[in-house]
């Protein structure tokens, strides 16, 4: 049996619904300053249930979903999981450039 719902989509991250549910990361040693588009929690909601609080989440493209950023020169690494060559995931090191 379907539940009731009141669906509100299209949030942006200056929504006051956006971090609803979603906790502050804490602080890497590695990184430096907070992020200044997901303020701290690296993802936001862009759509969430009023009735049921179920959720589906952006992950910040400034951050990486880390919630802080690198100030300093160096590439930072983060973990991300691609196909290989023979057609089963696996997990790789990327490196992006400081924005």
């Amino acid at each position: 049996m379907a539940h009731a719902s009141n669906i509100m989509t299209g949030i942006t991250p200056d929504h006051n619904l956006a971090f609803f549910n979603i906790p502050l990361l804490p602080r890497n040693g590695a990184l430096d300053a907070p992020c200044p588009f997901c303020h701290q929690h690296g993802q936001w909601n862009v759509e969430l249930d009023l009735v049921s609080f179920r959720c589906k989440r952006a992950i910040c493209d400034l951050c990486y979903g880390s919630g802080w950023i690198e100030t300093g020169d160096d590439a930072r690494a983060f973990h991300d999981i691609v196909m290989s060559p023979q057609g089963y995931p696996m997990w790789i090191v990327r490196y992006a450039p400081v924005r």
